[in-house]
């Protein structure tokens, strides 16, 4: 089998923390395999065309829009809309219907009510959520294993800093 990549634009230790306290409460209560928070080639050349990326790349400003069942959506500001479209560009990627930058908090199979209560289940634990505000200065190269439902080899492998 084939090794697959992603690219993750990975938040600072603070943030990353609050995220994953929130999906770590998630997990408890509706299950899951755990993973680390993030917003998917070969591995060389995921490598080359990330470092390319990276150098065309400078911070940019993540702000949580909305929860949406069990994901966090992000501002689609044209800060974020041109990384994903510089990333979707390097890596010859289209996507099929729009973008919605956004970051899951819990995977697995969930029904639709089950997503309606995780969505009221994170807007209790953290309250503030909405309008959470940080600076991406890394993104990172996942090998993620799509076959592997338990998400433990998930594991990023390079990370690139944004100047």
């Amino acid at each position: 089998m084939e090794e697959e990549y992603s690219v993750w634009a990975l938040p600072p230790p603070e943030a990353r923390n609050r995220i994953k306290d929130l999906m770590r409460v998630l997990r408890s209560e509706f299950g899951g395999p755990e993973f680390d928070p993030h917003i998917s080639l070969t591995r060389e050349s995921a490598s080359r065309h990330l470092k390319s990326a990276s150098e065309t790349l400078s911070p940019f400003t993540a702000r949580v829009s909305a929860v949406s069942g069990r994901h966090l959506i992000f501002e689609s500001t044209p800060q974020v809309m041109e990384v994903s479209a510089r990333c979707c560009g390097y890596f010859g990627f289209k996507y099929s219907r729009p973008y919605t930058p956004r970051s899951s908090l819990l995977y697995g199979e969930l029904t639709e009510e089950k997503n309606e209560r995780v969505q009221k289940r994170v807007l209790e634990l953290d309250q503030e959520i909405v309008g959470f505000t940080f600076e991406v200065s890394e993104i990172g190269l996942a090998e993620t294993d799509t076959e592997d439902k338990s998400l433990k080899s998930w594991e990023i492998v390079e990370i690139m800093k944004l100047y």
